[in-house]
């Protein structure tokens, strides 16, 4: 048991490329080689598979950017839109916490006030703001991912595969916000001030009037502030999780395992990778929400008047609904690509030219 918790720690996603490669076994402690080169691997980098497939595209072509992009659109849209209940308790707990004291209670009181219909309010500005997100968060991900292994290099790109996923992930966010941020306004108003506005239709004219273009984008710092970090949780911890699963959990090489099985590696690393997610971007949640309800209030402000505890209000209903719609976003994401036959790189394994000046090839 002890063995394998050692195992995973050292392949935590934050092992720098030196002890990555003391963890492969492929140097000695001073950089030396281990030992003599066992059988030769497979080599597999990030835009190369191992299996000989019938793609209906190049990796890193337009068509398969495209289409990416509508990989993000479906997982995104549709997951969010369905967990609009639970995102509309939670954003309530959020910003009344005295009247919202729990989920379950949340759920109660809602009922009670607005019926059944009620839990579905801010259901179109949800399903039309994530779903843009979701086209540019995905969509650029695998954009910044090419373009920044290029300028790597493929050693490069290998031995800093973490901090790549990172860059690329952030910078997706960077433009994924942008396109959210006047729908996920619109949401929150709908959401958590009772009488404002039913709809979509009813309330982005009326914020309009009120308080002009800055009534959509007041909270894109904010929500910078809220998806950056989760985005790059999300997308940096969903790799490691996959490349340690195949390693030390999954009894046979991926490029044996069936399109099912692959998809249920999927599914639980999305659901691993979306509990840290949900942890690290939630007091930014709980900010946004509270600056999206009130008029002529700062982030700075907002921040000081909840407090460290107040940050933290409704953090268990954000572990479930991000948790699980992290799982099912990354599950339908490589869905559509197996669907539409995209190439879907393995785990990177070393490129042959570093294991050639480590001396591990002859």
């Amino acid at each position: 048991m002890f063995s394998s918790v050692a195992h995973l720690a050292r392949a935590n996603p934050f092992n720098a490329p030196h002890l990555q490669l003391v963890h492969d076994g492929l140097t000695g402690p001073r950089g030396s080689p281990a030992g003599p080169p066992g059988p030769p691997r497979c080599s597999r980098n990030l835009a190369a598979a191992a299996v000989e497939e019938q793609y209906s595209c190049e990796y890193g072509s337009g068509r398969f950017f495209i289409l990416c992009g509508l990989g993000g659109i479906i997982s995104c849209g549709s997951t969010h839109t369905a967990l609009v209940p639970l995102d509309l308790v939670k954003c309530r707990m959020q910003v009344d916490p005295q009247k919202y004291k729990g989920i379950f209670n949340g759920f109660s009181i809602t009922l009670k006030e607005d019926g059944v219909r009620g839990l579905a309010k801010g259901w179109a500005p949800t399903f039309i703001g994530y779903s843009l997100q979701g086209l540019c968060k995905f969509g650029f991900y695998e954009v910044f991912k090419v373009l920044y292994s290029n300028v790597l290099g493929e050693e490069n790109a290998y031995l800093w595969r973490t901090s790549l996923y990172l860059a690329a992930s952030a910078s997706a966010e960077f433009f994924a916000d942008i396109a959210l941020a006047p729908m996920e306004a619109t949401k929150v108003r709908i959401q958590t001030q009772p009488g404002y506005a039913n709809t979509l239709r009813d309330a982005a004219p009326k914020m309009y009037k009120e308080e002009g273009l800055k009534a959509f984008y007041k909270g894109v710092a904010p929500l910078w502030m809220r998806q950056i970090p989760y985005t790059m949780m999300k997308f940096a911890c969903f790799e490691r999780t996959v490349e340690a699963l195949y390693k030390f959990v999954v009894p046979k090489p991926r490029s044996e395992c069936s399109k099912p099985e692959q998809l249920v590696v999927t599914f639980v690393a999305g659901y691993i990778a979306g509990v840290f997610c949900a942890i690290v971007s939630h007091p930014a949640d709980s900010v946004v929400s509270v600056l999206n309800k009130e008029k002529g209030s700062s982030a700075s402000q907002v921040l000081k008047r909840l407090g460290f505890r107040g940050v933290w209000k409704g953090l268990f209903a954000r572990i479930i609904m991000i948790g699980t719609l992290t799982a099912l976003q990354w599950f339908i994401y490589d869905s559509v690509k197996v669907y539409f036959r995209l190439p879907r790189p393995p785990p990177p394994e070393m490129p042959e030219s570093l294991k050639k000046k480590l001396g591990l090839t002859q």
